[in-house]
């Protein structure tokens, strides 16, 4: 019998109501210790708490109680809706840690029980998480995609036909006369499995869209010492996050701020100058540049009248010349530039916040949906894919029937049908505790 854990749903700290959340075989006995009699199901009730050995008053608050299986996790379970003063707060959970039966649920435990118990597939449980986590209006629906069922659907689509096709070969196997089994695949047969396998391709050539937007679309700031990177940076986000100094080299780590820009995610990277350097620190610096580069979705090169210099070798990612500090007069010689800025004087600022919105949505494309948005999706359909490709005109019938079974097996990790436990570990473990 599993145990019965607690935790703190809500946001830690001070605020209005604090929520609770209980579930387990012993949450009825223990919501009777705390406030003596069991509310009716699934209806708000006013209850005083108390503690269950001394008596003491804790708190007057909403109780909410959940018979199984018509709950989150599918347990027994309740929650507590209390002030949200910390010594409130504290004394309800020191409470509950004292009765019989319960202890501190671990982080995503809330949710990986409701896995377990039929209530979430893995991708429901991602897009949960995923929903947690979002800072913006393109990955709050994402997530929404995800979690309500936008992929499962679909892997489970493949996986259908793939089943269809496997009972087709496994009968021609068990049920025709000996003499009469076939030795290898008819063509017929690999050209449904083709057609299969070139949907389940175009899927994966999204160009990494899902993971793009979870993460942010990424613009690094690049160029020579003294280019006017971190005046930029402080420009674009209205706020002093980068030094700014006359001195060349004085930026020597990444700096990174995320910026929600027309709805999108967008992570601005402040990066050391490019220039050949004697100092270690200062080499380092660069090294961590040209690596964060070569990860970015576009790189602004900045060029400035005082500090001119010829773009640096960089990795093959999109890149826009940027004129900097145009307050200062014209570069003579260089690239073509896309814009010029001053941001001493804020001109051209929200000519480039716009370029870079731009990217963005013709790089993300939010407003069409997205059906794999995790490095975990993809590994499962490429392994899929693999299986299907396998399978050619001639390929020993026995053969082909394995092929199209692991197939199967690899879309179903995807809903968790299957699926190792450092696998869902890893899911879970991104979930707060109260999750």
């Amino acid at each position: 019998m599993p145990d019965t854990i607690f935790a703190l749903a809500s946001g830690a700290g001070l605020g209005a109501i604090a929520v609770i959340r209980v579930s387990g075989p012993d949450a009825d006995a223990s919501l009777l210790a705390l406030c003596g009699a069991l509310p009716a199901p699934r209806r708000a009730s006013l209850r005083k708490i108390r503690h269950p050995q001394s008596g003491l008053l804790l708190d007057e608050a909403l109780v909410l109680r959940f018979p199984g299986p018509a709950s989150f996790t599918g347990e027994d379970g309740f929650e507590l809706h209390i002030h949200g003063g910390r010594a409130v707060t504290a004394g309800v959970l020191s409470a509950l840690g004292d009765c019989v039966g319960l202890r501190p649920a671990e982080a995503g435990e809330f949710a990986r029980r409701a896995f377990l118990n039929g209530k979430l597939d893995l991708t429901e449980a991602e897009g949960l998480a995923d929903l947690i986590e979002a800072n913006t209006s393109a990955q709050r629906d994402q997530a929404l995609a995800l979690s309500g069922g936008l992929l499962r659907a679909q892997a489970q689509a493949w996986r259908s036909a793939i089943l269809t096709l496997q009972a087709q070969v496994e009968a021609d196997i068990d049920f025709s006369d000996e003499g009469d089994v076939p030795v290898d695949v008819a063509a017929g047969l690999v050209d449904q499995i083709a057609v299969l396998a070139e949907a389940m391709s175009a899927a994966l050539a999204d160009g990494r869209r899902g993971e793009i937007l979870r993460r942010g679309f990424t613009v690094v700031l690049a160029g020579a010492p003294n280019a006017g990177k971190s005046s930029l940076m402080n420009a674009l986000v209205r706020r002093d996050v980068a030094i700014v100094s006359a001195i060349p080299g004085t930026t020597r780590d990444l700096i990174e701020v995320s910026l929600d820009l027309d709805g999108l995610p967008v992570t601005l990277v402040d990066t050391a100058g490019i220039r050949e350097a004697a100092d270690e620190i200062e080499l380092e610096g660069v090294r961590r540049t040209r690596a964060r580069a070569a990860e970015a979705d576009l790189v602004l090169w900045l060029m400035a009248p005082d500090h001119p210099a010829p773009p640096a070798a960089l990795p093959e990612t999109p890149l826009v010349y940027i004129h900097s500090k145009s307050d200062l007069g014209p570069i003579e010689s260089g690239p073509e530039r896309t814009l010029s800025l001053s941001a001493r004087t804020g001109a051209g600022i929200e000519a480039l916040l716009g370029l870079i919105s731009e990217r963005a949505h013709a790089s993300l494309r939010p407003q069409e949906p997205v059906l794999m948005s995790h490095e975990r999706h993809r590994v499962a359909a490429r392994s899929a894919i693999a299986s299907l490709g396998r399978i050619r005109p001639g390929i020993a019938i026995e053969v082909a029937a394995e092929e199209l079974r692991l197939a199967a097996r690899a879309l179903a990790s995807i809903i968790g049908l299957v699926g190792p436990e450092d696998v869902l570990g890893e899911i879970f473990s991104r979930f707060c505790i109260g999750k």
